[in-house]
């Protein structure tokens, strides 16, 4: 069968991106993975949010242990590399990522969803990282990132026993923010992606590339990188009317609501 890859489009300032391999449970090849580099440099020159999301029954089975399974050390090595750097432009580029999550986010999988900075998964989906049994260790940055949202011992227990968690007990144990009905996810990531185009653009690189970046600072440096943020965000020209509006009260006022506006 050939491989379509990746679906795109963008409409309303949204760029969506869907993994186009059902055949394999989404799993992500060499070739997927350069697709995957090349959709999200154009989402992030085309659009002001980007969805990340799997065709068919899965979110992404991982790694195409296929092709894996057949290579050298140091080709494993450069691998990795190329996971790490196609994964940092969702993380550390220059508009938000939501990953839509449903059936399995697994190894790989995983990785790629830990990397976007809102993670929408539905009563669906199922988590897991079985590198342990397959004889390998994560390489597209999972120790980092997963490890981080979930902790070094729960990534652990994951990696040795093969544990498979619920949608449930991946909100609780920090890998998702929202969990939706099944088959409601994309939805809730569009509605969320609506909300999150509305904000200043630069407000958006602001959070999605500072907070993370002064999280690995000592107390004192991420306080003073904190200030220099601030004031360089909110000296932008949109920054200037956007305060106007609210002083003015032009601007909606907070109330609460659904995650989604509802």
């Amino acid at each position: 069968m050939q491989d379509q890859l990746f679906t795109y489009q963008v409409a309303e300032r949204i760029a969506l991106i869907g993994i186009d391999r059902a055949h394999k449970r989404n799993a992500i090849n060499d070739a997927a993975l350069e697709a995957l580099e090349g959709v999200v440099r154009r989402a992030q020159s085309e659009a002001q949010v980007a969805i990340i999301h799997g065709h068919g029954d899965h979110f992404c089975a991982g790694l195409d242990l296929a092709e894996h399974a057949g290579k050298t050390p140091m080709q494993s090595v450069n691998g990795s590399r190329r996971w790490h750097a196609v994964f940092d432009q969702i993380q550390r580029g220059t508009i938000p990522f939501v990953s839509a999550l449903h059936g399995a986010v697994i190894g790989g999988g995983l990785e790629l969803a830990a990397s976007t900075h809102i993670r929408v998964a539905d009563e669906s989906a199922f988590f897991a990282l079985p590198e342990g049994q397959r004889g390998i260790f994560v390489g597209g940055g999972g120790s980092v990132r997963i490890a981080r949202l979930m902790s070094a011992a729960r990534m652990t227990d994951l990696m040795l026993t093969g544990r498979v968690l619920t949608v449930a007990e991946a909100e609780r144990f920090n890998l998702v923010n929202y969990v939706v009905p099944a088959g409601a996810a994309l939805q809730t990531a569009r509605d969320l992606a609506a909300k999150i185009a509305t904000n200043a653009p630069l407000s958006n690189f602001a959070i999605t590339n500072a907070l993370p970046r002064i999280q690995d600072m000592a107390q004192d440096d991420g306080l003073f990188v904190e200030s220099l943020v601030a004031a360089f965000t909110q000296s932008s020209p949109e920054a200037s009317q956007r305060l106007n509006d609210f002083v003015e009260k032009k601007a909606k006022r907070i109330a609460l609501q659904s995650a989604t506006g509802a």
